[in-house]
């Protein structure tokens, strides 16, 4: 990886991560904001495209399947989500 693709990486870890917190409900800044910022160094580009996937559900759709009010429907549910999932179930 040359010099510019790790600054395009740390331009876009960056973005994902304002994107994260400021998800335009509290609930979701946390949730997601937290998983966030704990994990995002450690993952891959791939990784960053599954999150991105992720953030691009509706907030409030995202709450409820992040905190098991509903089901988390077929088409939604993926690695990334089960793992944001399972950090937001053991904020507590």
């Amino acid at each position: 990886m040359t010099d510019t693709d790790n600054t395009q990486l740390d331009t876009r870890r960056r973005r994902i991560i304002f994107r994260a917190q400021h998800r335009g409900t509290y609930e979701n800044d946390l949730m997601i904001g937290d998983f966030v910022k704990a994990n995002i160094a450690a993952m891959s580009e791939a990784e960053l495209d599954e999150l991105e996937a992720v953030m691009d559900f509706p907030d409030a759709e995202l709450a409820d399947w992040l905190t098991g009010r509903i089901p988390v429907p077929e088409h939604a549910d993926s690695p990334m989500f089960r793992r944001i999932r399972e950090a937001a179930l053991n904020r507590a």
